[in-house]
């Protein structure tokens, strides 16, 4: 959904907020609304109307499809927020030390700092995204270790129990993760309930767990919830969150870094 130049009439309105949903797996109502060009108060009432219909299913801050098992579409979020993501990732590697072994999850935020890992020396990479592994492939002095288990296709990720034995195997040192959502009461939570579990078992693998996310992922949340917000240690997110919500982590505990 791009910008609008004018705003759409009702059908037509309701119409690109239902394939934005569907595209994404979510819409946050502000989001939607800047990207419409309409008022927050008339987007509210396209997804209640839309709801009625059985299209859409309300959740706090906005919408999500009735069922998990549409997937945002990858070529969607890859080009959402890039800017801020790429900062985000750059801001992330900083954080990575030689000679450590690091955890990455998939996901277009977390990809983003694949490509300021290269001056990283003695670095391993455990993942169970074949995403992650096929942009490292290209950096020889990284040593890459892929957990196996259950292969979803849309996100080239690997799930389930073999995923989750695997974990055991490791000395891992940092998980750098993303999610649907992040909440300063609630914690980090997801939309894809077969997924839980494997989520779940990823962000606790290593003493040190950093979440990446764009501001967008701080106004909504999933119905899985993954860890709480004590298992934290640091966010980092672009200068476009709100300044009461990055108050709110630090007084959870959570080392915030905005960039």
């Amino acid at each position: 959904m791009s910008q609008a130049t004018e705003p759409l009439l009702g059908p037509k309105r309701q119409r690109e907020l239902l394939n934005y949903i569907r595209a994404y797996g979510t819409g946050s109502v502000t989001e939607m609304a800047r990207l419409l060009g309409v008022s927050t108060s008339t987007v509210r009432r396209d997804l209640n109307d839309l709801q009625d219909r059985g299209l859409i299913e309300r959740v706090h801050g906005g919408a999500a499809p009735l069922t998990d098992d549409v997937e945002p579409l990858r070529p969607l979020r890859e080009v959402a927020f890039a800017a801020e993501k790429r900062r985000i990732g750059e801001a992330a590697a900083a954080h990575v030390s030689d000679n450590s072994t690091i955890l990455v999850t998939g996901g277009t935020t977390t990809e983003a700092m694949l490509p300021f890992l290269g001056t990283v020396r003695g670095l391993t990479v455990v993942t169970n995204s074949l995403m992650v592994v096929n942009r490292l492939a290209q950096y020889s002095d990284i040593e890459i270790i892929v957990l196996g288990g259950l292969l979803r296709r849309q996100e080239m990720s690997l799930l389930g129990h073999l995923t989750i034995a695997g974990l055991g195997e490791f000395g891992i040192d940092q998980v750098y993760s993303g999610a649907f959502g992040i909440d300063p009461e609630i914690g980090v939570t997801g939309t894809n309930l077969s997924e839980t579990q494997t989520d779940r078992s990823l962000a606790s693998s290593a003493p040190q767990l950093i979440m990446l996310a764009d501001h967008s992922k701080l106004a909504q949340r999933g119905p899985a919830r993954l860890v709480p917000i004590t298992a934290i240690d640091t966010l980092i997110v672009d200068d476009g969150a709100d300044g009461e919500t990055v108050e709110r982590f630090r007084a959870a505990g959570v080392t915030v870094e905005t960039c």
